[in-house]
C-alpha cells in the first residue's frame, strides 16, 4: 500500500516558441490548465498504475481550484486530501514548441502541510508501507515523516525536487533517493563542495556516508543509472521521438517506481516500468493528464523493452 505526503497544485501552463528571457515579453501560444504538484502527480501515477487505493496527505484550498483538485482524486480513488482557507497551490509552467519547461512554484496551502499536522495522521499513516515524498511542502515536515517510519520496517522514496532548503539529515532516512542531473549536481556542489561530473566516486561515497541506501540518477534521454554500496546499474531509457512536455515526467517515474517496488519486483524490473511509464507521459501534454494506464505500460515494454 502506498502513501504520498506532498503538494497538489493547479498548472497553469503558457506555450511559447521559447523560453522569455530577463526584460523580454512574448505573446504565449495557448494557455491551459492541468492539474499538478509533484506530490499529486505521484499519487495519482500510483494510483493509475495499481489499481488501488492511494492515501494522499495533501491540503487544497477553499477555492475553485481545489474543488477541481478533489474531484479528480476522487475519480482516481484517492483518499486523505484536506481543506485549508489558504489559496490552493499554484504552477506557473512555460513549455516550449520543443517540449522543454520552465516551472514557478506558488507555495499556498501546500505550506499548511506541517509536522504538527501531520503528526494526528500518524496512526492511518503507519497502515502503508511505502511512502513517496518530494519537496515542495515544508522540508521540516517532510524530514518528520522520513524519520518517523524510517524504523518502522517501511520504505521511503525521496524526490528532491526542488532541491532548494534540502538537508543532510534526511539521507540516513532514504531507501529511494531519486534525483535527476541538476539536482544531484547542486546537492553534491551543496553538501560536498564537490562536482559529480569531476568526482563522481567521492561524491557517492559521501551519501552513502550520509546514510542513503540507494541512489537512482534520472538523466532525461541518458541511462538511469542506480548505484549502491555494492553496486552501479545502468538501464538504458526507452527512445521516445514525439516529445510533447516533459512537465511531471520524473514524478510519473517515482509514482510507477513505488507501485513496481510495491509489487515485488526487483530493482531493474521496477526501473524499467518506470521508465516505461515516465516515457509515454512525455509524449502527451500537461502533467496528470499525460499519466498512461497500467494496460499502456505493459503494452510499452512488450513492444519496446529487449
Amino acid at each position: 500500500m502506498i502513501a504520498v505526503i506532498g503538494s497538489s497544485n493547479m498548472d497553469i501552463v503558457l506555450t511559447v516558441e521559447k523560453f522569455t528571457n530577463p526584460g523580454e515579453t512574448q505573446k504565449a501560444i495557448l494557455l491551459e490548465n492541468f492539474p499538478g504538484g509533484k506530490g499529486a502527480n505521484q499519487a495519482v501515477t500510483a494510483a493509475k498504475l495499481s489499481k488501488e487505493k492511494v492515501y494522499f496527505f495533501t491540503a487544497l484550498g477553499n477555492d475553485e481550484f481545489g474543488k477541481n483538485l478533489a474531484n479528480n482524486f476522487d475519480k482516481n480513488n484517492i483518499i486523505g486530501y484536506v481543506y485549508t482557507d489558504l489559496h490552493t497551490g499554484r504552477a506557473y509552467i512555460e513549455v516550449t514548441k520543443k517540449g522543454e519547461n520552465r516551472i514557478i512554484i506558488y507555495e499556498g496551502a501546500n505550506g499548511f502541510i506541517t509536522p504538527e499536522i501531520v503528526e494526528k495522521k500518524i496512526d492511518v499513516l503507519n497502515e502503508y508501507k511505502y511512502f513517496l515524498l518530494q519537496n515542495e511542502i515544508p522540508f521540516e515536515t517532510t524530514l518528520y515523516i522520513a524519520k518517523t517510519f524510517n524504523n518502522r520496517n517501511k520504505t521511503i522514496i525521496f524526490d528532491p525536487a526542488p532541491a532548494q532548503n534540502i538537508e543532510k539529515e534526511i539521507f540516513q532516512y532514504i531507501d529511494y533517493f531519486t534525483p535527476n542531473e541538476e539536482e544531484f549536481k547542486y546537492l553534491s556542489m551543496k553538501f560536498f563542495n564537490l562536482n559529480p561530473e569531476d568526482n563522481l566516486k567521492e561524491v557517492l561515497r559521501s551519501f552513502f556516508n550520509l546514510g542513503v541506501k540507494n541512489i537512482i540518477l534520472k538523466q532525461g534521454g541518458k541511462d538511469i543509472i542506480l548505484y549502491n554500496t555494492n553496486s552501479i546499474l545502468k538501464i538504458p531509457v526507452f527512445k521516445i521521438e514525439n516529445i510533447v512536455d516533459t512537465t511531471a515526467a520524473g514524478d510519473v517515474f517515482n509514482g510507477a517506481l513505488a507501485v513496481a517496488l510495491s509489487e515485488k519486483k526487483d530493482i531493474k524490473e521496477a526501473i524499467v516500468f518506470a521508465s516505461a511509464a515516465a516515457g509515454i507521459s512525455i509524449t502527451r501534454k500537461g502533467a496528470q493528464s499525460s499519466i498512461p494506464t497500467r494496460d499502456e505500460v505493459e503494452q510499452f515494454i512488450k513492444l519496446n523493452f529487449k
